[in-house]
């Protein structure tokens, strides 16, 4: 399946044009053979470099490396034990880099991308993305999800110039891997709800055409649910396809607006680890149970009465339960949250639109509905599934939506309840 990305790149309804960075997009068996061939017609055949870790070198980076025909190669095989995407993974690839390669080849998933993307960016190097397994929606971004000195942040980096997605390689991959991408999609319910509701109370920016392609793929990830656990190809080549979409849709709109909301910013609270012990879940994972979390309280919205204007009073940010909670990081997070986002907010527009509002809440899937397609899907759909209490639960509602400075529903949720 060749993506047929100049779809992507047409005038559109919403004023802007949008520009599309990554050159090349395959989803099939054998995918990676086309590797070579578009080194050499770009002219990046000099010194390529692949990135992998010691799992994803076993899965296809030996077979890249391998299959490589420039004389001068070199590959970089990171411990998968303890990897993640922080200032430690990047020092590890720097370490490594003789000199200065002609193109780096991501081989692997989400933290093996995000380190590459990052190093792409700062060394100003092109790469390739080459998924091991449908994880995640990341792999054409133009952001980093990096963790760095504890603060998860998330920075501009840059686009793959080609995709190369081996069907024959990433369904080979831990379903759990698998299992993780379609959560990691599903939570496009909440993220685009708080974008529209960000329109309609502040008039930020939003594009329905991209609005449209994140629900499409979020669409294509539920209809394959059960033909994923059964194994089949084509549910498996619909899956990465949808959440090549779900990149495409942050690449046309140059940030991760169309794709994370209030479910993302749990997960980056919990993995922060200023609530909760640590937890060994993929992110993917983490997003799906606070997807269900976040569904489950703005569900609650509908039965909010309405208010008179005289009876919102907004206190600012409660910075003295931040600096308790997050402590060193406390600075980080004010930093990221001037100015506060709630600010933007006129009060008469928020009670105009609260029909609006509860409107769009009602299309939102309940937080049973997707923990039933959580479960269908072979993904964790509990908080103890993740290795986290119910304990936290009332915590990360409230702490997590200062984690960034993006106006979600979560964020507006104390001008709608009385004191």
């Amino acid at each position: 399946m060749e993506v047929k990305l100049e779809e992507f790149s047409k005038e559109c309804s919403c004023g802007r044009s949008h520009r599309l960075l990554v050159k090349r997009v395959l989803i099939e068996s054998g995918a990676i053979g086309q590797v070579n061939g578009f080194l050499e017609a770009s002219g990046l055949d000099q010194y390529p470099v692949v990135i992998c870790d010691t799992h994803t070198y076993e899965a296809v980076g030996r077979l890249v490396v391998e299959q490589l025909k420039s004389e001068h190669k070199d590959v970089i095989i990171l411990d998968a034990e303890g990897l993640h995407a922080d200032e430690h993974g990047v020092a590890k690839i720097l370490e490594n880099l003789k000199e200065t390669p002609s193109v780096l080849l991501a081989a692997g998933a989400g933290t093996i991308h995000d380190l590459t993307r990052y190093v792409a960016k700062e060394k100003q190097i092109p790469f390739i993305a080459i998924p091991t397994a449908a994880s995640v929606d990341g792999f054409v971004s133009t952001v980093a999800a990096m963790t760095i000195k504890g603060f998860k942040v998330t920075y501009p980096a840059v686009s793959p110039l080609a995709v190369f997605a081996d069907t024959d390689v990433f369904m080979k991959a831990p379903y759990r891997l698998t299992a993780s991408g379609v959560a990691d999609l599903l939570g496009k319910y909440t993220a685009i709800l708080d974008w529209q509701i960000a329109h309609l109370l502040t008039d930020e920016y939003i594009c329905e055409k991209v609005v449209k392609i994140e629900l499409d793929a979020v669409k294509k990830a539920a209809e394959e649910l059960e033909a994923l656990k059964e194994g089949r190809k084509e549910a498996y080549e619909n899956l990465m396809y949808a959440l090549i979409l779900s990149g495409l849709a942050m690449q046309m709109i140059g940030n991760s607006r169309p794709a994370s909301g209030a479910e993302h910013h749990l997960s980056h609270l919990w993995e922060m680890h200023v609530i909760n012990t640590p937890t060994k879940a993929l992110h993917g994972e983490k997003v799906g149970v606070a997807l269900a979390l976040v569904c489950d309280t703005y569900k609650k919205v509908l039965a909010i009465e309405p208010r008179s204007i005289s009876e919102i009073s907004y206190k600012g940010m409660p910075c003295q339960e931040l600096k308790d909670h997050f402590s060193s990081l406390y600075e980080s997070i004010i930093e990221e949250n001037t100015p506060d986002p709630l600010i933007l907010i006129n009060y008469e527009k928020l009670l105009e639109n609260l029909d609006a509002v509860k409107a769009l809440i009602t299309k939102l899937p309940s937080g049973e509905e997707i923990r039933s397609m959580l479960k269908s899907a072979g993904a964790k759909s509990a908080l103890e599934e993740i290795g986290l209490e119910d304990s936290v639960i009332e915590k990360s509602l409230r702490l997590s939506p200062f984690v960034r400075q993006r106006l979600t529903l979560m964020r507006v949720l104390p001008l709608l309840y009385k004191d």
